[in-house]
């Protein structure tokens, strides 16, 4: 499991909006949310309005969030690059959304599971990884942990947890 305090992984992947994005990419943002994601998964599914709603209410802040699928595409073709970009179209995602298809992204941070946060400051060191927040149900939130790091991180404070059990599917590893 990568540890607290990892260098966010150098990249440079296709995006669904046809460019693509490098860790030099997002150079500007103060806070850089990547996140394990993929399209088949019901866990992924539940939390992408979301994650969405965060990506658009932290932009002001200068927070930049990222989902990566690195699913095998061969055998979950679902989560292909063009299903990805279907579905980011259908749902209109307020975030970049990548594919890592040699799973470079995924191996380097160790990704276990869809959804899975891995919350970088401003120096690109890795300060939360875990669950967005405590349900899969949007109506059954008591904790909000991504929204919860991300104020402490760009308040200057210590996030209030360093990590929490990501909940969701596997990554589909080759």
């Amino acid at each position: 499991m990568s540890a607290l305090g990892t260098e966010a992984p150098h990249f440079d992947l296709p995006g669904v909006d046809g460019q693509n994005h490098s860790l030099g990419s997002y150079g500007e943002a103060q806070v850089l949310v990547l996140v394990q994601s993929c399209n088949h998964c019901p866990y992924v599914q539940a939390w992408e309005d979301r994650l969405s709603a965060v990506a658009r209410d932290y932009a002001d802040r200068g927070v930049r969030v990222v989902a990566v699928s690195s699913n095998d595409a061969e055998n979950y073709p679902e989560d292909s690059f063009e299903e990805m970009q279907k579905r980011a179209q259908a749902r209109q995602f307020a975030f970049d959304y990548l594919y890592d298809e040699p799973q470079a992204v995924a191996r380097e941070l160790e990704a276990e599971r869809t959804p899975e946060v891995f919350l970088f400051d401003r120096e690109r060191r890795l300060v939360y990884r875990g669950a967005i927040d405590d349900s899969r149900e949007e109506d059954g939130v008591t904790r909000r942990y991504l929204r919860d790091t991300l104020d402490a991180v760009l308040s200057g404070k210590e996030p209030p947890l360093a990590g929490t059990p990501a909940v969701g599917c596997t990554v589909k590893w080759k």
